[in-house]
């Protein structure tokens, strides 16, 4: 996914509009993270009653306000705006921490084509290999909340440890860390009863092989 963007210019959504311009700078961003491509524009109503509920996800999966560590996600925002002014509303509407490219770059339609972009607001979900995990997110995102981060998360086989929950370590889980040790505790138990049996039996055949059958 990160060959997608090299060579291009990633503009931060801060006050400073601070921009990823080399290959470490967008390989450092977008490495090993899933990647939302917002579709949208300023103009279209539909956009402008989902940024809300987009600026929240965001917020609540990457804000350390809410998380103790941010989420392996991140936010680009392609303008479908008519002119800069128009995209510069729209972006005040947006997360912080997005990023967008410039209004200029004529990758924006590129990526429109290349994503089969039908309709507005759109939110493909890429996985870091660059394959298509939703070809549209908006429904989920609008429905589900930051809980579909998850089923992202499995579905690209982002697996971190760092976000499972304390509940998630219950009686059942801790007993399937302990029973590879009971099962070897039960062998070698069977087997000192085993060999005791064994033993006594010996002992009973020594007694009696010194006798007759008259005594």
């Amino acid at each position: 996914m990160v060959e997608l963007f090299l060579g291009k210019v990633l503009v931060k959504n801060n006050k400073d509009r601070d921009e990823l311009d080399t290959e470490r700078e967008i390989t450092l961003r977008l490495q090993n993270r899933i990647l939302m491509l917002f579709f949208g524009s300023g103009e279209c109503e539909r956009c402008q009653e989902f940024a809300p509920t987009l600026k929240d996800f965001y917020k609540r999966l990457t804000d350390e306000f809410y998380v103790e560590r941010s989420a392996q996600l991140v936010l680009l925002f392609v303008s479908m705006d008519e002119t800069e002014e128009k995209q510069e509303k729209f972006l005040k509407d947006l997360p912080k921490r997005c990023l967008f490219l410039p209004y200029e770059d004529s990758y924006r339609k590129e990526l429109e084509v290349m994503f089969e972009v039908e309709e507005t607001p759109t939110v493909v979900v890429l996985r870091p290999d660059g394959s298509v995990l939703s070809p549209n997110a908006v429904e989920e995102i609008s429905s589900l909340g930051p809980d579909c981060y998850q089923n992202w998360q499995e579905a690209a086989e982002l697996i971190d440890r760092n976000f499972m929950l304390a509940e998630e370590f219950d009686e059942s889980k801790m007993r399937s860390l302990t029973d590879p040790l009971r099962r070897l505790k039960y062998k070698v138990e069977t087997k000192k009863k085993k060999r005791a049996t064994d033993d006594d039996d010996d002992d009973d055949e020594e007694e009696g092989g010194g006798k007759g059958p008259w005594g």
